[in-house]
C-alpha cells in the first residue's frame, strides 16, 4: 500500500517549462495524520459572510524511556518512562464532514485525523498578535467502538 501511495505522489509532480521562460512549477505536499484522543467537544462557529466551521482539540502523546536499560534483579528495566502530551488545534470546514464531526466526535474519543498544516496570525482580547497553527481535517476515522456504532 505504501508503495502504490508513493508512486501515486510521484506521478503527481507537474513539470511544466514554458516557451517563454524557465519557470518550472512543482506539485507540493501539505499532509498531516494524527492518532490522538479529542480533549474537547467540538464547537461550530461562524462568522458573518462564511461558512461554519467545527472546532476541537486533538491530544498526540510520545513516550519514551530514559536511564539505564540494563535488567534488575528480577528482569525489570532501570529506567523512568516519560511522556509529552501535545495539543492540535482540528477545524473542520468540508460540510459533510464538519456536520459528522460536530454531532459525533466527543470528548475523550480516540480518532485518527487527516488534513493539511495552516498557520496564521490573530489578535487575542488583550490586543496582543499571536500567531496559531492549525490541522484542516479532510478525512476523521473514528476509532472508538462507541462512536462507531453512532455513525
Amino acid at each position: 500500500m505504501l508503495r502504490s501511495a508513493s508512486a501515486q505522489i510521484f506521478r503527481q509532480v507537474v513539470r511544466h517549462r514554458s516557451t517563454d521562460t524557465s519557470l518550472i512549477l512543482e506539485r507540493s505536499i501539505n499532509r498531516v495524520q494524527l492518532l490522538g484522543r479529542v480533549g474537547q467537544d467540538p464547537v461550530m462557529r461562524q462568522v458573518e459572510g462564511r461558512n461554519p466551521v467545527t472546532i476541537f482539540s486533538l491530544a498526540t502523546n510520545e513516550m519514551w524511556r530514559s536511564g539505564d536499560a540494563e535488567a534488575g534483579p528480577l528482569g525489570s528495566e532501570q529506567s523512568d518512562v516519560s511522556q509529552k502530551t501535545t495539543w492540535h488545534r482540528v477545524s473542520i470546514f468540508k460540510p459533510g464532514l464538519r456536520d459528522v464531526a460536530y454531532q459525533y466526535v466527543k470528548k475523550g474519543a480516540r480518532i485518527l485525523v487527516e488534513g493539511k498544516l495552516d498557520y496564521g496570525e490573530y489578535i487575542d482580547k488583550n490586543q496582543v498578535r499571536r500567531q496559531a497553527t492549525t490541522i484542516i481535517a479532510d478525512n476523521i476515522v473514528f476509532l472508538s467502538d462507541n462512536v462507531r456504532e453512532r455513525v
